[in-house]
């Protein structure tokens, strides 16, 4: 019984110490500061992670730059906007004008009348849509009956022009019919009196033209533009010319800055005059090779021109380049080129109409160091210089005959040089307003042949004012200055003719949508100057009508 009591006793005693334990253990953890703050550490290798969602990015990023260069060879069609003075061949008549204000405009017929017995017409006609297909008639009569006696003159011109367009092709064509009447009136009236039919002089020419070229550069970065035309040339059928043009220029593109031009050109000109039973031939043939260069602030051309000038080869320089000082602001250029002039009794006797039939034909070869500035101010005024320094060979001049002294003959400078100045300027506000002026001063000296450079003009002024004051009401103004021209007569006599100042005016107001009203004032000052000896001008020309907008 003894040991049974003394277990009982050990395990109740076991049990208070378990029970005391636990108690101070309850305690101390009650007495812990819980104010520190208690750390965790878990070690484990894994590391858990999410996975990129996937989604369009939106950021705004830039387009790449389209850094290629635009080709500016453009072929410029008829503006109807008055941007820049184009001069015309002088006449007995004091300068025609063109006074129409289309106002955009396809079709219109312009008809007027004036002082020396002047009937005016002039009409324009557009068909097509301009996208596939287009077609232009062109036609004007004008012509005048001076104080002089036999101071008369007629123009006729019949024009027509078709395009048409495919994808990546143009293919163009254009036939024409031009008659011009003039009389040999510059001879001495109370020594003299012609008939009307041995003083004549009336011109005619037909022509054709023809031309197929790319509009989108291909696969293999080729442009080109094949194109011919030509012209069959009359004085009241005694004398004949016929003359053939051919021009081959194509271009490879080696990248955005370089390119390889090659251009052929062949120029087949012959005279027929059946008074005399003579024949005159003169030929031109030229290969233009060239490589070019482009950037955004530097041009450079670089070739030669071999040309076969009726059988005499030459090497003609074809060297020059542009550079910007400031962007769009300063240009300079300058070069070393050369070309030949082809001359036939067409292009002649549109310079001198009072001249005698051609007993010979020589192309001029001309070749020039030029070197000038071009310059942007702001939005509107822009202006150019530009000093040459030319060398002509086979020069034609013009000097009075010898009998009377009422036509000219041709005579040849077989060399001469010309120390060339010529600047021009602009100021243009949109279509509103426009003023122009140019100025050309040629110095010719180094004559072999001539005495002087008879009958070409040392110094020409040329300026032009449009402004529409209103919507419906166009002013204008245009002056041609020019000085004393040498001019050798008949008995070797020398003489320095007056210099000449025509200065015209006009206006159109526009009634409605279909008729305007027209009025020119051509030599206001009546200058009766003379562009050629013994040819002066009409004087004062009053002209005005009425536009008809179809």
């Amino acid at each position: 019984m003894i040991n049974k009591n003394k277990i009982q006793v050990n395990i109740i005693l076991r049990i208070c110490l378990l029970l005391l334990a636990c108690c101070l253990f309850l305690y101390s953890s009650a007495q812990r500061d819980t104010t520190k703050k208690q750390t965790i550490n878990i070690t484990s290798s894994y590391k858990p992670a999410l996975r990129n969602p996937v989604k369009i990015n939106l950021s705004a990023s830039p387009f790449a730059a389209d850094t290629t260069r635009p080709r500016l060879a453009y072929d410029i069609p008829a503006q109807n906007l008055f941007f820049s003075y184009q001069p015309i061949t002088l006449k007995p008549l004091a300068l025609t004008q063109d006074t129409s204000l289309q106002l955009g405009d396809r079709n219109f017929v312009k008809a007027g009348f004036g002082n020396f017995t002047t009937p005016y017409v002039d009409a324009a006609f557009s068909f097509g849509d301009g996208k596939k297909n287009l077609l232009n008639l062109y036609g004007g009569y004008v012509s005048s009956k001076g104080k002089i006696t036999n101071q008369d003159f007629s123009e006729l011109n019949v024009k027509a022009a078709g395009n048409i367009f495919s994808a990546k092709h143009e293919t163009y064509a254009s036939a024409g019919l031009q008659q011009h009447q003039y009389y040999l009136y510059g001879y001495d009236h109370s020594l003299h009196n012609f008939s009307k039919d041995s003083i004549s002089r009336k011109y005619q020419d037909f022509s054709v033209s023809a031309g197929f070229r790319n509009i989108i550069t291909n696969n293999f970065n080729f442009n080109y533009n094949p194109n011919a035309e030509a012209h069959v040339f009359t004085r009241e059928n005694k004398v004949n010319e016929t003359t053939i043009i051919a021009d081959v220029p194509v271009e490879k593109k080696f990248g955005e800055n370089v390119s390889f031009k090659v251009a052929l050109h062949a120029d087949v000109n012959q005279l027929t005059n059946s008074i005399n039973n003579s024949k005159i031939t003169n030929n031109l043939f030229q290969v233009a090779p060239e490589v070019v260069y482009y950037s955004d602030r530097f041009t450079f051309h670089g070739g030669i021109t071999p040309s076969w000038n009726n059988n005499q080869v030459s090497i003609l320089p074809n060297i020059y380049g542009e550079a910007q000082l400031q962007h769009n602001v300063l240009m300079i250029q300058g070069g070393w080129v050369g070309r030949y002039i082809s001359n036939s009794f067409r292009s002649l006797s549109a310079l001198n109409p009072y001249m005698q039939d051609p007993a010979f034909l020589r192309n001029t070869k001309e070749t020039q160091y030029y070197g000038g500035i071009k310059a942007t101010l702001g939005k509107h005024f822009s202006f150019s210089a530009k000093a040459a320094f030319i060398t002509y060979n086979d020069m034609p001049l013009f000097v009075n005959d010898s009998t009377d002294g009422k036509s000219f003959v041709i005579t040849n400078e077989n060399k001469m040089q010309d120390l060339q100045i010529h600047g021009d300027m602009s100021l243009v506000s949109q279509d509103k307003f426009t003023l122009t002026a140019a100025i050309d001063a040629n110095t010719y000296t180094g004559l072999h042949t001539n005495a002087f450079a008879w009958g070409l003009i040392p110094l020409r002024l040329t300026g032009s004012f449009r402004w529409h004051a209103f919507k419906e009401v166009l002013f204008k103004a245009d002056i041609f200055t020019f000085s004393g021209v040498e001019a050798l007569l008949k008995n070797n006599v020398e003489k320095k003719l007056n210099s000449g100042t025509d200065l015209s005016a006009g206006a159109e107001f526009k009634v409605d949508k279909r008729f305007s009203l027209w009025l020119d004032l051509n030599n206001i000052l009546n200058s009766k100057y003379e562009r050629w000896n013994n040819y002066p001008v009409y004087g004062l020309n009053v002209l005005g009508g009425i536009i008809v907008h179809l």
